[in-house]
């Protein structure tokens, strides 16, 4: 398919920088019935919900993956985005021309000068398209150490902040917290599922209390998820992989419900690249534990799922494409027109929508 019928235009006022408090207080697009477009809350989540319906959750936790460097007079700010080894990953790079095979980055902070600081790693290999490789010169159990006291949240470029101080008010409890659901747990994505920021304790257990389940899987969001689509046609655009995790426990959970009527609802668009990765063609999920490059555009016919809780996506992003492809191109437009002129709120920070699956098998 050709990549602009994609577009749309978005006021730039839109874009949340900030998410709201307290975070249930978001509003939610309700697309749960056919043809229908109603304004709600994220509080109303409950309340949209079945008794048995399976609720399936990304636990992935967000490490602190955006680091400020320097190579002789060159600064550079560098995002990882994709593990190779316990010490080596792929990252996009600000300012990466000034780097090259060989060269050493050591990274700072306010507190730690670049000449004085212990932590460091080595360019092995510059790609065009995948960015460049770094492998770090610490051993493998001190990453995690170093990656806490060297790095940032790396918040999507849309959200405009200047860098951070480690000791400020603002990283200690605003982003750090704020960008990470309330059920995180395994560490390693470099983006946050942002659908499940919506989320807080008084709504899930409303959820429970009502006899729907959750079920957790976990999908390393990687920060390709946010790259613009640069190829005329979507046949031509190459998906940056994620590793991706479905337990025995959850996949018979899942199946379970599914056999007894009961409906998958996907939180996030990772949780549900990951169901569609490992469902047969029978709709089965199976166990799962690799990676996962699905591209999902109109057309796809849904083996998993039958609803969708999504934020609200950029304009030509693989995301409103995937989203496009759950509902229908036609469906996406009107609800993002009327989200446009209902001045909701979009992106990682901003407002919510619950979707009914309308191309299944």
């Amino acid at each position: 398919m050709k990549v602009d019928v994609f577009d749309f235009d978005l006021p730039r006022e839109l874009i949340a920088s900030q998410p709201v408090s307290p975070r249930h207080a978001s509003r939610l697009l309700d697309l749960s019935e056919e043809g229908k477009i109603t304004d709600r809350y994220f509080s109303d989540l409950p309340d949209l919900l079945e008794p048995g319906d399976v609720l399936v959750m990304n636990d992935t936790k967000v490490i602190p993956a955006r680091l400020y460097g320097q190579r002789g007079e060159a600064l550079v700010e560098v995002t990882l985005y994709h593990p190779v080894d316990g010490l080596s990953w792929w990252s996009f790079i600000k300012n990466a021309k000034r780097l090259k095979a060989g060269d050493v980055v050591k990274f700072y902070t306010d507190k730690v000068d670049a000449l004085a600081s212990p932590f460091s790693a080595t360019v092995i290999e510059k790609d065009n398209e995948d960015g460049v490789l770094l492998q770090f010169n610490c051993d493998a159990s001190e990453l995690t150490d170093y990656l806490e006291q060297f790095g940032f949240m790396p918040l999507p470029p849309y959200i405009k902040r200047n860098r951070p101080s480690k000791d400020s008010l603002w990283y200690q409890f605003n982003d750090k917290e704020n960008y990470q659901t309330v059920y995180a747990k395994h560490d390693g994505a470099v983006a946050a599922p942002t659908a499940g920021l919506h989320f807080t304790e008084e709504v899930l257990q409303k959820i429970r209390d009502k006899g729907v389940k959750e079920v957790f899987v976990t999908l390393h969001v990687g920060a390709g998820t946010f790259l613009p689509v640069k190829t005329d046609d979507t046949k031509d655009h190459k998906m940056h992989a994620e590793y991706g995790v479905i337990s025995e426990d959850a996949a018979a959970e899942i199946n379970q419900a599914r056999r007894n009527g009961k409906r998958i609802i996907a939180v996030g668009t990772t949780s549900l690249r990951l169901l569609e990765t490992a469902a047969d063609d029978n709709g089965v999920i199976h166990p799962f534990a690799d990676e996962t490059s699905i591209f999902i555009t109109p057309g796809y016919k849904f083996k998993a799922i039958d609803m969708l809780i999504t934020n609200f996506h950029l304009p030509k992003s693989t995301l409103f494409m995937l989203v496009s492809a759950v509902a229908g191109l036609d469906t996406m437009q009107k609800a993002y027109a009327h989200a446009i002129a209902n001045k909701y709120r979009f992106y990682s920070y901003g407002d919510s929508s619950i979707i009914k699956c309308v191309n299944k098998i």
